[in-house]
């Protein structure tokens, strides 16, 4: 049963209208899902491939339960080469990012550095990491992105947490998107076992991206899909607020710092 707190998060999310909104009022009152584990609020670009082989992908947590108090959230950019090499760049250190739980999955150690992002518009969002990388992403909303907000919105509770009702709205929506695989419940690289929860969404429209100055060309599926452990890696940008949840893991690997 979902609590007070959670119901209003719902209803405040269900009258965000763009995602400039959406990710002001998650970063304003973050609140996180109930349970054990690590737990996350989020905003994010979920991913986007490029023609070039190239993919990028935005966390921005306002929130997350392991993070001391100094620390009130983080963000990270994830890299993909086109030789299938990931890099996680985060605010934070490596163990207290993403790389914690996808470490395992790359030979390249977990890069600490500022990420700065900057709305230009409701729908238009700048993304930089100073001398590194400067990603500029358009969001559109369309009938199915709204249908899916509307549903996700709208779930019981139980719904986010149920591992066969995730797979079952992972697999509508990537059919529904024509996004390829997306898998919303399964285990990460470092072992710990997740469930994802997007409860607003939108499509990617357009994007513009430069890494070490070098332009990584126009938007389009990789030739095969991405992934990481069990977490698919959408073929079709898209942008998405949500919550999610990561067990913990006797057995973990450590993240690279």
């Amino acid at each position: 049963m979902r609590s007070p707190s959670e119901e209003r998060d719902d209803r405040a999310m269900t009258h965000s209208h763009t995602p400039q909104t959406a990710a002001a009022e998650v970063a304003a009152a973050p609140s996180l899902p109930s349970g054990d584990g690590d737990r996350f609020t989020v905003f994010g670009v979920m991913g986007l491939p490029f023609a070039s082989g190239h993919y990028l992908a935005l966390r921005d947590f306002p929130a997350a339960s392991f993070l001391p108090p100094s620390i009130p959230g983080y963000r990270s950019v994830w890299h993909r080469d086109p030789e299938g090499v990931w890099t996680f760049y985060a605010t934070t250190p490596g163990p207290l990012s993403c790389a914690r739980y996808f470490s395992s999955a790359t030979s390249v150690d977990a890069v600490q550095c500022p990420i700065e992002t900057h709305w230009d518009d409701d729908y238009t969002l700048t993304v930089t990491i100073p001398e590194k990388l400067r990603w500029t992403v358009a969001f559109r909303a369309t009938p199915t992105t709204r249908l899916l907000s509307r549903i996700g919105t709208t779930l019981p509770e139980r719904a986010w947490t149920s591992s066969s009702a995730l797979g079952v709205i992972g697999r509508s929506a990537g059919m529904l998107l024509g996004a390829g695989q997306i898998r919303l419940a399964g285990a990460s690289p470092n072992g710990q076992r997740f469930r994802v929860a997007p409860k607003q969404m939108w499509e990617v429209c357009a994007s513009h991206a430069e890494l070490d100055g070098v332009d990584l060309g126009s938007v389009a599926p990789l030739r095969t899909q991405a992934r990481l452990g069990d977490f698919r890696l959408p073929q079709r940008g898209l942008g998405v607020v949500g919550q999610a949840r990561f067990s913990q893991a006797a057995n973990a690997a450590l993240a690279r710092t």
